[in-house]
């Protein structure tokens, strides 16, 4: 049993939803105190407690402290099995960190798996659908684990109703872990707004704002129309393609925030991001650790990234992938950012 504590480093759920994902790939069970200590809500939310029971339901595990706002949990997992899979959390709450959770088990599966998700997705503080899409889910098709995403209805806060199709391959066995510490020449870069059920004057204000910031022409601004009954609910996105690596940075608008507002805060981490030379921004160098750490355990050796930001969700991460993989994390400073080395024990 690997004892956790909840409360260490930024103490929120992404201790949580890692321990879960690689309880279930690797079959060691795990008692997890103190949960999401470091929120204002501390405990199980519900879009937390679906991840538990998403990953529970996958591996057949046997599981206490499955409930609203529990702060203590354990979880012995079973063999995962492949399947089609439907979860719902109920809320607006991000159905996109549910997936996170049980992909990288359903990809050790022996057959592919289809999962059905509905909730938010396009969540702050979660990665909204278009991330896994385009930079998450290219980067672990690399190393051999596709999978294929699809969108079917948007779901934004407060309202949800959201709904995300994946299908999960099993990886190959070993899969073929690469450095990435270069982005490669720019391909392209566009923005996209999506704003339901709101005036078509706030989409046409942050593209117009966001293409003044960021010197675009009108080609890569991209107003795309809603579905029936979507949202309300608004997202910019930026989307920057590179020969190596797609990166994609959001903001989102909300009451008493001005649309000028929200495209200025996407600029702003844009600009960041362009003027370092390393590959992936922070959200990317938190999110590949883990699905990297996994395949150096099936071929050894190491492998290293570079990024642009070590945000504490990062190092956390780092250290509870080190409780469950006989891997180690090593990090320094380089022109721009940082390197993360990862190399099997």
């Amino acid at each position: 049993m690997i004892e956790i504590d909840g409360s260490v480093g930024e103490g929120g759920g992404q201790i949580l939803r890692t321990s879960l994902a690689l309880s279930m790939c690797t079959g060691q069970p795990f008692a997890l105190s103190k949960v999401r200590a470091g929120r204002a809500k501390p405990g199980l939310m519900r879009q937390h407690l679906t991840c538990v029971n998403a990953a529970a339901e996958v591996c057949g595990a046997e599981v206490q402290g499955a409930e609203l706002n529990s702060q203590e949990l354990t979880f012995a997992p079973g063999v995962v099995r492949a399947g089609d899979y439907t979860f719902n959390v109920g809320t607006a709450g991000s159905c996109t960190l549910v997936l996170q959770t049980v992909w990288p088990g359903l990809m050790m599966a022996d057959r592919p798996s289809r999962v059905k998700l509905c909730g938010g997705t396009h969540n702050p503080m979660a990665p909204p659908f278009h991330f896994l899409e385009r930079s998450y889910a290219p980067l672990l098709r690399r190393l051999g684990a596709k999978a294929e995403l699809q969108l079917r209805r948007l779901g934004f806060y407060p309202a949800g109703g959201g709904e995300i199709e994946a299908m999960i391959w099993p990886a190959m066995d070993p899969m073929q872990p690469f450095d990435l510490n270069e982005r490669g020449a720019r391909v392209e870069g566009y923005a996209e707004c999506f704003a339901p059920a709101l005036p078509r004057s706030v989409a046409r204000r942050e593209l117009e704002q966001l293409g003044a910031g960021l010197g675009w022409s009108a080609e890569q601004l991209r107003e795309t129309p809603g579905r029936q009954n979507e949202g309300p609910g608004n997202a910019l996105l930026v989307t920057l393609v590179y020969d190596h690596l797609t990166e994609v940075f959001t903001a989102f608008g909300e009451k008493g925030v001005s649309a000028e507002q929200v495209a200025r805060e996407v600029v702003r981490e844009v600009r960041a991001f362009q003027v370092s030379n390393a590959a992936l921004g922070p959200h990317l160098a938190d999110q590949w650790a883990l699905p990297l750490a996994l395949a150096l355990t099936q071929c050894g050796g190491s492998a290293s990234y570079t990024c642009t930001e070590l945000t504490p969700h990062a190092t956390t991460n780092f250290d509870v992938i080190g409780r469950f993989l006989p891997v180690k994390f090593a990090t320094a400073p380089v022109a721009g950012g940082f390197s993360v080395t990862v190399a099997a024990l």
